[in-house]
């Protein structure tokens, strides 16, 4: 009077159409005549959320497949390295760009200039499916060829079986503007607002 069925079924979301696979087990008995659930025990694939390896070597060649989406010169391959999720908080925008359409939108200008970037020196930390890149790096800009160095911070996840950057924060070396001290307030301010201009569009 009673009977079990496990295995693996699939849902499909009419709301969005999306599937989630999951893992079940049925146990049915006969009760007043029908068979009912008694137990049913329904849980994710295991191995979707198993660690995902990577070396610190592959963390920084995610870095050169975000500066290779910038030689596109296609903002839409460069939002496409960002995670559903991600946060940009650019050098020069006060909008933090929290949206693929916003993040495309910040490229729009940036890629104007033609952009390469290198990174000149970096710490990389690595967590379950999760990696952080943080250092100083330098940009090229072909458009002129100058140059322009900043602090930077990524952080990437691993989200539908790619390595896509979830956070990357992007800012201006700050000592140069301190070590101008108050002696030329204006100067150094005129200063500063031109080569953050010049990184601006970026």
């Amino acid at each position: 009077n009673w009977a079990q069925d496990a295995g693996i079924y699939e849902f499909t979301m009419g709301v969005d159409g999306s599937t989630v696979k999951g893992r079940y087990s049925f146990v049915y008995v006969l009760e007043d005549g029908e068979w009912k659930i008694s137990h049913h025990h329904s849980s994710v694939m295991p191995e979707g959320v198993l660690p995902t390896a990577i070396t610190k070597e592959e963390v920084r060649d995610l870095f050169q497949l975000w500066n290779g989406a910038l030689a596109t010169l296609d903002s839409s391959k460069v939002a496409a390295r960002y995670s559903k999720e991600a946060v940009l908080l650019p050098t020069v925008s006060d909008l933090p760009r929290t949206s693929p359409d916003l993040i495309t939108d910040y490229f729009d200008s940036f890629l104007q200039k033609m952009p390469q970037g290198e990174i000149l020196k970096g710490d990389i930390i690595i967590g379950t499916n999760w990696a952080q890149d943080a250092g100083v790096y330098e940009f090229t800009m072909g458009v002129d060829g100058s140059k322009v160095k900043g602090r930077y911070s990524f952080v990437y996840v691993f989200e539908d079986g790619e390595w896509k950057i979830s956070h990357h924060h992007s800012s201006v070396m700050p000592e140069a503007y301190l070590a101008a001290g108050p002696a030329e307030p204006a100067e150094a301010v005129v200063e500063e607002e031109e080569e953050l201009m010049a990184f601006a569009d970026a």
